[in-house]
């Protein structure tokens, strides 16, 4: 077939043209599809979200303007809804929010990791430390961030946009925000949760105790303890003995890594329950444990699942949720226990925890089955019910 340079310069030209065709390359979004007003979820009063609009606020030179995706329901905002222990209401919450960059200033031109940023990337949030300079991405003290403020805990004000459970959120200078471009929807949702739990474990490897093959006890086996397990498996632990009374969490526990499970509801007295734990090691009590519920009670039996010598690190307890009975001669002193707390992350943390969701998902962990129930914005209410009910395990707020 005899074909004119001509001819070949135009198919040559078609085929380039569908490559760069809006099928192949996502076209990122422009300035004009922003709208002028967008909706929140505003806490009114106790139980009860209002959803209002506002208008969107101008960006500045150092701010982010963000759309988000989907935001997890986190226990905290369980307990600001139910009772507004924190006195914030009214209150924009929802603090493990995604989404994508629609405008930003012109003084953002990467993350708080050094990642280059651009409109259009996939973005979370960690916290807010204009007021505390000290505390930056390569802190060698790894200090704690829990006195930060955070989107989603912040009093309403002129700005409104304040959380993720929102259409937007307004992002201001001063702020941490990390490029996630490569992370799915879920695995996003999920960053902050499981960075609570990288920070846990990496206080627990302080003691020197937790090993890779140590015996661990996972107590509690809600979405901090499952995620819990995964993380030790992903680090290489193997031999996880998960404790709930939940029969359908401790059957997720196996699949995030847990050896062997105990439902303390089959047990009588705390003595029989402590030997289930050691028949499930095998006759040995752990080595380290990790208390993951908000129980006084389950924080006062959980040493006697330890042996001497052993670890705890208790990250149960994010809010006061009262006093704790132990004995600390029986439970402290005569083993000689090594006990370590846990409270939010580090920057650090935040980072590694990037790397652990893709560790997570490619020795097939089904991190992404903790997302049990989706609801859009305007059933928020019903969202936060179901939290409450402890229906499925993780709830989240996903936007179309």
């Amino acid at each position: 077939m005899d074909m004119k340079s001509t001819d070949i310069e135009k198919i040559v030209r078609q085929v380039l043209e569908n490559l760069g065709s809006k099928e192949a390359v996502p076209k990122k979004r422009s300035v004009q599809d922003i709208p002028d007003r967008a909706r929140v979820a505003m806490l009114t009063r106790a139980e009860h979200f209002d959803i209002q609009e506002y208008p969107i606020p101008e960006v500045g030179d150092d701010d982010i303007l963000v759309k988000v995706e989907g935001c997890g329901v986190c226990g905290t905002d369980a307990h600001e809804f139910k009772r507004d222990p924190f006195s914030l209401i009214p209150v924009v919450l929802g603090h493990e929010g995604t989404g994508e960059i629609v405008k930003m200033g012109k003084n953002v031109k990467k993350d708080s990791a050094g990642k280059p940023l651009a409109v259009g990337d996939k973005v979370v949030t960690c916290m807010i430390f204009k007021d505390n300079p000290d505390i930056t991405m390569f802190d060698l003290n790894k200090q704690n961030v829990g006195g930060a403020d955070v989107y989603g805990l912040l009093p309403d004000d002129d700005k409104h946009l304040n959380g993720w459970f929102s259409d937007y959120i307004f992002i201001r200078g001063g702020s941490t925000v990390f490029n996630v471009s490569d992370l799915d929807l879920d695995s996003r949702i999920l960053i902050e949760p499981c960075a609570v739990l990288v920070h846990a474990v990496e206080r627990a490897k302080s003691t020197g105790i937790l090993r890779f093959n140590s015996r661990v006890v996972v107590q509690g086996c809600g979405p901090i303890g499952l995620i819990c397990i995964a993380v030790l498996r992903t680090m290489g632990t193997e031999n996880i003995v998960a404790l709930d009374g939940e029969d359908k969490r401790l059957e997720f526990a196996k699949r995030m890594g847990a050896t062997e499970v105990v439902n303390f509801k089959n047990y009588k007295g705390i003595e029989a329950l402590a030997e289930a734990v050691r028949e499930a090691f095998g006759g040995h009590g752990a080595d380290f444990a990790f208390q993951c519920t908000g129980s006084p009670a389950a924080h006062s039996n959980i040493y006697k699942f330890i042996r001497n010598g052993g670890g705890l690190c208790e990250l149960g307890f994010f809010i006061n949720g009262g006093d704790a009975t132990i004995n600390p001669h029986f439970d402290i002193c005569s083993k000689e226990i090594t006990t370590v707390g846990s409270w939010v992350y580090t920057l650090r943390d935040y980072c590694t925890t990037f790397d652990f969701l893709k560790r997570a998902k490619g020795i097939g962990l089904p991190l992404e089955k903790l997302i049990t129930h989706r609801f859009p914005l305007d059933k928020i209410n019903e969202a936060l019910e179901t939290n409450l009910k402890m229906e499925g395990l993780k709830i989240a707020i996903v936007n179309e």
